[in-house]
């Protein structure tokens, strides 16, 4: 029976193209016991289980190749406790996976470069080692490239995930566009809740005492930390009143609590600002702000 002739696909341009190789990905495994000096027979073995396999193992792995999944990625990586400021760490997001995946199809393009000038060579080569030779580095580029697709995919399905969380957070707060003014204006209720945000969790774990970096970052604000003591202490004897009666406190009730601090020392930081001579919203240092129309020359 005449042997199978692997293939292995490139893509150039956009356009599919098989391509004959003596040495595919498949049969590296199948063909490692070759390159040994020495294999036990146990190995073998081995060799033809794992090869049996593969093709099982990469076809689930190939659910992955991405650094984390969307549940991670709306969780745990972007943190921000604000719509805007969600939107922020979200194009953030965006951007970093963008910068990525260029960076792989620039990679991506040179190893295919390198791949057509190897196999030009091996069809002019007339050496039997030099042949060989190069039939093993098309084999390396072509690992490399596989390798490479499989991380650009996983990229693709995070940055489409990232895109359509931008488009559900911008139907969230009933906005088309997120315009640097919005960005500048939430940024006291960001930070107020993000403090009170740190200043309840490490009080959980002090005997409902807010922490010195927190309170640190309180006096920034320019709210006064014993207010915001306070607040924390009537915040978890609420909760414990609850627990004490049978119900369980929630964590909707929590952001409401961090929203109600937030709107009770919205202007603390600005007044704050100004005693120290500054101003912490300056419309003439924006860019596109709703309704704006820059004055004609």
């Amino acid at each position: 029976m005449q042997e199978r002739v692997p293939t292995f696909t490139v893509v150039y341009d956009g356009t599919s193209h098989k391509q004959e190789n003596p040495l595919s990905n498949e049969l590296i495994l199948g063909n490692m016991n070759t390159a040994l000096v020495v294999t036990k027979p146990e190995y073998n073995v081995m060799l033809k289980n794992i090869q049996d396999r593969m093709p099982a193992v990469t076809r689930d792995t190939s659910n992955f190749h991405k650094s984390h999944s969307q549940f991670m990625s709306v969780t745990l990586d972007v943190t921000a406790i604000t719509p805007i400021r969600s939107i922020k760490h979200t194009l953030a997001e965006i951007d970093r996976t963008k910068s990525a995946l260029q960076e792989a199809y620039i990679a991506l393009r040179k190893k295919q470069v390198e791949l057509k000038k190897k196999e030009r060579e091996l069809e002019n080569c007339t050496d039997p080692l030099d042949r060989e030779l190069l039939e093993i580095e098309i084999l390396e580029l072509n690992s490399h490239l596989d390798g490479t697709q499989n991380h650009v995919n996983g990229a693709l399905r995070k940055m489409n995930f990232m895109v359509n969380q931008h488009k559900q957070l911008l139907e969230a707060v009933g906005k088309n566009e997120i315009t640097e003014e919005d960005y500048e204006k939430e940024e006291s209720k960001y930070h107020i809740m993000t403090c009170m945000k740190q200043a309840l969790n490490a009080a959980r774990s002090r005997s409902g005492m807010i922490d010195e970096g927190n309170l640190i970052y309180l006096f920034d604000l320019g709210i006064n930390a014993a207010q915001a003591q306070a607040e924390v202490f009537a915040y978890l004897n609420m909760e414990n009143q609850l627990i004490s009666n049978g119900t369980a406190p929630t964590h909707e009730m929590t952001m409401r609590w961090l929203e109600a601090c937030a709107d009770k020392w919205a202007k603390d930081p600005e007044t704050f600002a100004a005693r120290r001579g500054f101003s912490v919203f300056d419309e003439s240092s924006l860019t596109n702000r709703l309704g704006y129309a820059p004055a004609e020359e």
